[in-house]
């Protein structure tokens, strides 16, 4: 998919880019120097833009690192809406792999940098609660999306959320051995493999 979704404005655009940029070059210097020694007058420098921008755009330097897009909502409405458009045949399991494609493919092109962040994760491992706290509204959209999908309460059944909770995991363990590898092979084959072994019900290796 590309970089930019299509249909911005100009000035979407130019904010999608700005986003961008900071989120590449924090991930670049905690990479390169470490966490505690990157400022946010760092980052803003390397991008070539004012500390005021950057609060513009992130709340702290750990955000920079975590945030790597600025379009998530939209994103999670597209998964939504793809998840609940999904043919009744098409397994739910199936049907979210499918929907969050694009989210895969972003991860690919952008190879280098999201290695780079998931040795970031794995040296600070508070970032990645920070990670689940900037996506806790988009996990319930999508427990909600899986009940309604599937004709479940997602307040009452306890399908939905354990649907999500092991895509969830799946895709964790897809990332990690992705990471693990160096980035080589392809990391939405990683996690088909990952969740036809829980589909089939993770039988034990021969």
């Amino acid at each position: 998919m590309p970089e930019i979704p299509p249909g911005l404005s100009l000035r979407e655009r130019k904010k999608f880019e700005t986003h961008r940029t900071l989120a590449r070059a924090a991930v670049r210097l905690v990479a390169e120097h470490g966490l505690d020694k990157v400022t946010v007058d760092d980052i803003a420098a390397a991008a070539g833009v004012s500390v005021r921008t950057f609060f513009n755009y992130f709340a702290s330097k750990d955000d920079a690192v975590v945030i790597a897009y600025p379009d998530r909502d939209e994103r999670t409405v597209a998964v939504v809406e793809a998840l609940l458009a999904a043919p009744p045949e098409v397994s739910t399991m199936r049907a979210l792999l499918d929907a969050l494609d694009d989210d895969f493919s972003r991860i690919e092109e952008n190879r280098e940098e999201w290695l780079a962040r998931m040795s970031i994760f794995e040296q600070n491992l508070h970032l990645v609660s920070r990670m689940m706290v900037a996506q806790a509204e988009s996990e319930r959209q999508l427990v909600e999306a899986i009940a309604r999908r599937s004709g479940c309460d997602a307040q009452k059944d306890f399908y939905p959320m354990l649907l999500f909770s092991l895509l969830g995991a799946g895709m964790s363990a897809a990332i990690r051995r992705w990471h693990a590898l160096g980035g080589h092979g392809s990391l939405r084959e990683l996690l088909n493999e990952a969740m036809d072994a829980v589909a089939n019900g993770l039988p034990e290796p021969h």
